[in-house]
């Protein structure tokens, strides 16, 4: 597949940008979102075993700083915990408390600095939480397989203190400086517990499957800018008998866009143990598709890192971020990698310009 050709570059009143045809490298702006870029870093836990209190410490610090540095458009900071028993285990991170938001915004402030931009994924880890210290909770008490313990079934009162907690979550996020939030609705973790018949048996009102959702995506919007956009991340089939199918995510992202989600981050399954055949770009079918039938952006993930592939996908206009995993987690320059595989231009601290041919070389990142 053919890459892009780069045209030049223009200035903006922050940075240098490229201007190419539309591909990874073409800027992408939703509400007062604008990604110089069309690459985003997919939210990965890290496990630091530094973070016991849920705050970022000098890991998260480097790790996404770094990506930055790389080129990558849009950081995505890995599942946040709106409480701490939301987490998978005690070393992730969390935003319960006010105490957290100096820790955030200085990866945050330190991200815009290389002129990225910035998300945290908020998140509750339900009868997926891990660490014996943490008490699994879900819409019913039906363990995620005989590994796991049999989670606490919510009350009502309880669900709607979770749904507190998600827009204290996205206040403190906020206030830390984010460009952009990120719901996470996928991967077997609560919002997507409550959207799947496997390990939601309720016969009160949040026995419907989008009920839970809606709440918190109502919850988190009041307290967030009206320019910012909302991204919600969702499984596109849960690829097992007695799950949701991708006709019903479908009907399922419906309710949530005509609720306030502005983009959507499509990934599938983990709601259930299946072994699922992934190959590179396995995932972004189901994005192509949301992103037609619900006339809404969308972002691909999955098995992504080959540049070309990535990119074709951006091309065809099937998708409009595409975001990086493993790609990442082993070149953090992956998005300068991808410009020089390109024979783009990269924009990279003065720092490196040594390591670069003059004509590869653009502004100053730093």
């Amino acid at each position: 597949m053919p890459g892009p050709s780069a045209r030049g570059i223009r200035t903006t009143n922050s940075q240098t940008e490229v201007s190419t045809t539309a591909s990874l490298f073409e800027a992408f702006s939703l509400k007062a979102l604008h990604v110089k870029n069309r690459i985003m870093m997919s939210p990965m836990c890290q496990y630091s075993v530094w973070a016991q209190d849920g705050a970022p410490n000098d890991w998260h610090y480097v790790h996404y700083v770094s990506r930055a540095v790389g080129g990558t458009g849009l950081i995505m900071i890995e599942m946040t915990d709106v409480v701490p028993d939301g987490r998978i285990t005690v070393y992730d991170l969390g935003i319960w408390d006010d105490a957290h938001i100096p820790a955030f915004r200085r990866v945050i402030d330190q991200v815009h600095a290389y002129h990225a931009c910035v998300g945290i994924q908020l998140a509750h880890a339900g009868r997926k939480a891990e660490s014996l210290e943490l008490r699994p909770e879900a819409p019913s008490a039906i363990a995620f397989s005989d590994k796991y313990r049999v989670p606490h079934e919510l009350t009502r009162d309880e669900v709607r203190r979770i749904v507190d907690a998600f827009a204290e979550g996205a206040r403190r996020a906020v206030a830390a400086g984010v460009d952009t939030l990120e719901l996470h609705g996928a991967h077997g973790y609560l919002i997507h517990q409550f959207m799947s018949p496997l390990s939601n048996h309720r016969q009160d009102e949040y026995g419907e499957p989008t009920r839970f959702g809606v709440e918190i995506i109502e919850a988190v919007k009041s307290e967030m800018p009206s320019s910012m956009p909302l991204i919600m991340r969702l499984s596109a089939t849960e690829y097992t008998d007695g799950g949701y199918h991708f006709e019903q995510l479908i009907e399922m992202a419906r309710v949530y866009r005509d609720h306030g989600v502005d983009m959507f981050d499509v990934s599938s399954g983990g709601n259930a143990v299946v072994a699922i055949h992934e190959y590179p770009g396995y995932q972004a079918p189901y994005a192509a598709s949301l992103k037609r039938v619900l006339n809404v952006p969308v972002i691909a993930v999955g098995r992504l890192e080959s540049y070309d592939l990535a990119s074709s996908f951006v091309e065809r206009a099937d998708v409009d971020l595409i975001a990086i995993a493993r790609g990442l987690l082993k070149d953090p320059y992956w998005a300068n990698s991808a410009a020089l595989h390109f024979e783009g231009r990269v924009q990279v601290p003065k720092q490196y310009y040594r390591a670069f041919a003059r004509r590869f070389t653009v502004g100053d990142a730093s």
